[in-house]
């Protein structure tokens, strides 16, 4: 009989029309009916994804792809799904990316026409991307895909702003702040890495005021030695017990600062004894508020010391530091210098190290509400668990309140206006997008002294003060509060493990402190994509891997079945083409015994079903099926692919066509004795496609494909997910006797001489090999199997 499916090979290039026919058919469209309170209704509150240039991680297009086999599991299991997309369009990337593409300076040029530099290479990357996500087969809301620069959203971002203001939960200081000279704002500390950086440690010579008496000082940041304003040492150490409460004089500088005791100080690093400058490092920081210290600011928004260093003024860091050194050692105030790795704060964007300079900011409070955030987490459940102590870890390490507020231009304006009069903070009523910078303030008068004089704020939002509401725009939590009371909180928050501790905390943060509840009950971690080395990719190093031309080139299937198979969920994964191309062939496979199937149509009625009396063999495969089922559907539930992408690979290529089919064949082919003929039949059937049902939220494209060829008019993604039975449970014991003898006798045939021809046998030869005894029900289908002969049972 000819093969209904006459490719003999499956073609990724049908992926393009396949998702032309989903978009036709509407099948993965969400549907919300207001007046109905039973809904399984399944929201996910997918990451959007910054367009920062090209090309796009190859780790970002596997992480959208398990994404969208959540979305898939879920309509499996029977809930409505609502699966949107954004994508995130403010911050810092773009700028960087627009100034690099444009050989421009963000600050030296007019404010609009940098913005529409940004928004035109946001929306050129922003094609790219989209394009990538549907090619992956990604089943998501495009039709109504939103982005975080738009107007609703930043309304949006602006009205919890206010909402949090109003409710005094958002403040204005002057405090030292991290300050990333090459970005040009302030940072968060959530947005701070460390690197161990070959720094010198220079000991210098200070002399005690009124003595003959030097003490001996090791510093990282000698350049900051005119901002020192005393010297600490531990009060237990008793080297240092006779000069408490002296003064010691800087060198250089010769201004004298008091000797205090702190308990930071480490005896064991360098001397024991520390200068304390404004500010060398958050420790500085936590010391000059314990000694109530007057700060000297000591480097500029510029990255260049300030006047308060004398000669040594608008020098950049690096130089003052190679000129103070060389001045110290002209004059005999350094003892020695040593090299020395030093763990160093750096901006996480462009990898300098940061500086802490004193800044007016806006302030979200937080620190009041670590232990709520610590308690309600505990509802939330982690995929996998052992990821929630990055969050844990995380709050326990927050000492100071989120600054907010940046000094960029491409982000969400802070909706305030200044009174010129009396320098009160006037903020609008909250409903629309405000631009203080370039409008004019939505009220007549200033709420406290009734002027008319107002200057606008210039400075914009952190950009994880808008990525952390997705949660309330994508439930409408303005717009349609009916809709929001349905929704909200969301099912499950997708992401990746390095962004736990801003968008992840952030979220929770925001949403409790405007909802008083939790933003979803479930979060999905994933871990990084790595080169092939196990490195982290980054453009900076060159060893990201664009997945377009990879897509292109193996079909998205091929690249989600990849992605699903590589490693379990939260681990780190290793990206290479060779692997991924490997991948291939296990789609190839499935496609053959699709073709085959497609031979022998499944045409048995529900009544033939009924009363079927099926042999031993077909009730051993639907033993294994049933175990894989129940695996399956374990993964699944914890919306981990890599077992039931394993699962399913193992079973269909190792147990299913290696052995099964090989021992029904002749039963398929030979309908003299219809029972046995329908029982394999039955068999095949059941399995295949049983198997395509388990496959498709990973494998959505080719399942689809096989399964309206062999099963159904209508999409293998409108089905719900298969079920599983013990009844031939006893019939799992039988599994690995039968490959030991399978695989024994191809070996035997391999390895002995056909003796009418005198060449190696092949595997359709006569042998004569007993068959054991533990396996006489399947006698039948193995004598036909490998052509044995004087086959009694031993």
């Amino acid at each position: 009989m000819e093969p209904k499916i006459t490719s003999k090979s499956w073609n990724h290039k049908l992926e393009s029309i396949i998702l032309e026919s989903w978009d036709n058919e509407e099948i993965y469209n969400f549907t919300f009916d207001k007046n109905n309170d039973a809904q399984n209704i399944f929201v996910i509150d997918t990451p959007p994804p910054y367009p920062s240039g090209r090309p796009w991680h190859i780790g970002a297009a596997a992480h959208y792809a398990q994404i969208d086999m959540i979305a898939r599991t879920a309509r499996m299991y029977g809930n409505r799904v609502l699966f949107p997309i954004g994508i995130d369009r403010n911050g810092l990337p773009v700028e960087i990316y627009t100034e690099k593409k444009h050989k421009i300076r963000m600050k030296q040029m007019e404010r609009e026409k940098f913005l529409d530099l940004c928004k035109s290479a946001l929306d050129d990357l922003e094609s790219e991307m989209i394009s990538i996500m549907k090619n992956l087969g990604i089943s998501a809301n495009f039709k109504e895909y939103y982005r975080t620069d738009s107007i609703e959203f930043r309304s949006l971002t602006q009205k919890t702003f206010i909402d949090l203001w109003k409710k005094g939960l958002i403040y204005i200081s002057n405090r030292p702040n991290n300050y990333c000279i090459d970005c040009g704002t302030t940072i968060a500390d959530a947005e701070i890495i460390y690197d161990d950086i070959l720094t010198n440690l220079v000991y210098m010579k200070f002399k005690i005021e009124n003595t003959n008496d030097k003490i001996l000082i090791a510093s990282t940041r000698p350049e900051l030695l005119f901002a020192c304003q005393a010297v600490i040492v531990n009060p237990k150490d008793d080297r240092f017990f006779g000069i408490h409460g002296k003064r010691a004089i800087l060198p250089l500088f010769g201004r004298s600062v008091p000797i205090m005791t702190h308990h930071s100080a480490k005896p064991e690093f360098g001397t024991g004894a520390l200068m304390v400058c404004s500010y060398g490092d958050q420790n500085d920081v936590q010391v000059f508020r314990d000694l109530k210290l007057e700060e000297i600011v000591s480097v500029d928004q510029n990255g260049r010391i300030t006047k308060e260093a004398g000669k040594y003024q608008n020098q950049k860091i690096k130089q003052a530091q190679e000129n103070i050194i060389n001045d110290l050692k002209q004059d005999g105030f350094v003892e020695k210098i040593e090299k020395v790795i030093h763990r160093t704060p750096i901006c996480e964007r462009s990898k300098t190290p940061i500086e802490i300079i004193p800044l007016q900011d806006y302030y979200l409070k937080q620190v009041e509400f670590v232990p709520i955030i610590k308690d309600i987490s505990k509802n939330i459940c982690f995929y996998p668990e052992v990821h929630k102590q990055i969050l844990d870890n995380w709050l326990n390490t927050i000492s100071i309140d989120w600054p907010i507020s940046r000094r960029r231009f491409y982000g969400t304006e802070v909706p305030v206006w200044f009174c010129n009069t009396c320098q009160e903070v006037n903020v609008p009523l909250p409903g629309k997008y405000y631009q203080p910078w370039k409008e004019k303030p939505p009220f007549r008068s200033c709420l406290k002294c009734g002027s008319n004089d107002f200057t606008g704020e210039t400075k914009t939002f952190d950009t994880w003060m808008d990525s952390s509401i997705t949660p309330l725009f994508i439930s409408k939590y303005v717009s349609d509060p009916h809709f929001f009371k349905k929704i909200y909180p969301t099912t499950i928050r997708p992401q990746a493990k390095d962004i736990i501790r801003t968008w992840l905390y952030y979220s929770m943060l925001r949403c409790y402190q405007l909802t008083g509840s939790l933003p979803w009950t479930n979060a999905w971690i994933m871990g990084y994509g790595v080169d092939e080395k196990g490195k982290k990719m980054s453009k900076s190093k060159g060893n990201v891997i664009d997945p377009f031309p990879i897509i292109q080139q193996y079909g998205a299937d091929t690249f989600r079945f990849w992605s699903a198979s590589e490693t379990n969920l939260g681990q780190d994964f290793r990206c290479s083409e060779q692997s991924i191309a490997i991948s291939q062939k296990f789609l190839s496979k499935l496609w053959n015994i699709g073709r085959f199937l497609s031979s022998f149509s499944d045409s048995l009625t529900d009544l033939d079903r009924h009363e079927m009396n099926l042999l031993s063999t077909d009730k051993w495969i639907l033993s294994e099926l049933f175990k894989l089922v129940k695996n399956c559907l374990k993964g699944y539930d914890l919306y981990n692919f890599f077992i039931p992408s394993n699962q399913i690979r193992d079973f269909t290529w190792n147990i299913f066509a290696a052995h099964y089919i090989e021992m029904v064949k002749n039963r398929v082919y030979d309908n003299s004795n219809q029972q046995s003929h329908n029982s394999a039949l039955y068999t095949l059937h059941q399995c295949f496609s049983t198997i395509l049902l388990l496959l498709a939220p990973i494998c959505p494209f080719i399942t689809d494909t096989l399964w309206k060829e062999l099963y159904s008019r209508k999409s293998i993604h409108l089905e719900l997910k298969p079920m599983f039975t013990d009844q031939f449970k006893d019939f799992e014991s039988y599994t690995q006797k039968i490959i030991d003898f399978n695989s024994y006798v191809w070996n035997r045939k391999k390895e002995s001489i056909n003796p009418h021809t005198g060449k190696k046998n092949s595997l359709k030869d006569p042998i004569s090999i007993s068959i054991p005894e533990e396996l006489t029900e399947f006698k039948n289908d193995l004598v036909v199997m490998h052509n044995l002969i004087d086959s009694d049972i031993s």
